[in-house]
């Protein structure tokens, strides 16, 4: 009989109020899409889909700077893999606004 050696991975979920680690043990070759599936986060939070959930390892979105997509990842031992909210504003826009507030009330001082 074969000994299959797995590798110790985590998959994170964070809320505004709470936030979510499973450790796991996967077989060589497991994808971060298929430790997001394994985690059971999807049956536990209907928001996270597996087939559109961004994903990334370490802060390091998956699929961007020449990192693999979610299903061509393949785990290494002690990878995080960190599932992404939407987010609620667009950043540029946010910036901007605070831009123009700023300018208001600095104009508002002057006169």
């Amino acid at each position: 009989m074969t000994d299959i050696k797995t590798i110790a991975v985590e998959v994170v979920y964070a809320l505004p109020h709470e936030q979510r680690l499973i450790k796991l043990l996967v077989e060589p070759g497991t994808t971060a899409k298929e430790a997001l599936v394994r985690s059971g986060i999807p049956e536990e939070y209907d928001e996270v889909d597996p087939d559109t959930a961004k994903l990334g390892i370490f802060g390091q979105s998956l699929g961007t700077k020449g990192l693999a997509g979610a299903e061509q990842y393949v785990l290494q031992p002690g990878d995080r893999v960190e599932v992404y909210r939407p987010l609620i504003a667009d950043p540029k826009e946010a910036r901007k606004q605070r831009a123009e507030k700023a300018r208001r009330q600095a104009q508002q001082q002057k006169g």
